[in-house]
């Protein structure tokens, strides 16, 4: 599906468009081979996250099926979505929920460091002057970790080594 960088590089294209198209922040995002992950904080007063969802899909879909001189469906389930502030700890899940999607490609044998793979946002939260192909929102459950960049950094990569203990015990 989108094994090849091509469709990956596709994909932040369509993200690129839908954040011109609708006002939402992009606040997490990795790209596999066979599927993608997004954080998306919807705005008061804009579009909701099914719309914005339909169109990314949509899109990207519509490219993908003309290069590959196909019709049809491309996607074939619906998404998942959880809404982070109704967690019962609505920062320690969202922090959790980074690691998670930046260590995506570590689990599917992609990379042996988020920080390596191209098609993830961890990168932002790491690296203070971190260049993005695209746009990317940081979350203010983030900016709480400390009142600089380096603090925030050294509280972050403390949920780092959580979630590695709570893979190992899965």
């Amino acid at each position: 599906m989108m094994a090849e960088d091509y469709y990956k590089d596709l994909m932040i294209q369509v993200l690129c468009m839908a954040l011109e198209k609708y006002k939402f922040e992009l606040v997490s995002y990795v790209i596999m081979d066979n599927h993608f992950h997004f954080v998306i904080k919807t705005l008061d007063g804009e579009a909701d996250i099914s719309r914005i969802m339909q169109y990314i899909k949509a899109r990207f879909a519509e490219r993908y099926n003309k290069i590959m001189n196909r019709t049809g469906p491309f996607w074939n389930e619906r998404y998942k979505d959880v809404i982070v502030e109704r967690q019962d700890n609505p920062l320690r899940y969202f922090l959790w929920l980074l690691w998670y999607i930046g260590f995506n490609p570590v689990r599917g044998g992609l990379c042996t460091d988020p920080a390596d793979f191209r098609y993830s946002s961890i990168n932002a939260y790491l690296s203070e002057n971190h260049l993005s192909r695209i746009s990317v929102t940081i979350h203010e459950y983030y900016l709480y970790l400390g009142n600089c960049f380096r603090e925030r950094v050294e509280k972050f990569l403390i949920y780092k080594e959580e979630y590695l203990r709570r893979l190992e015990m899965a």
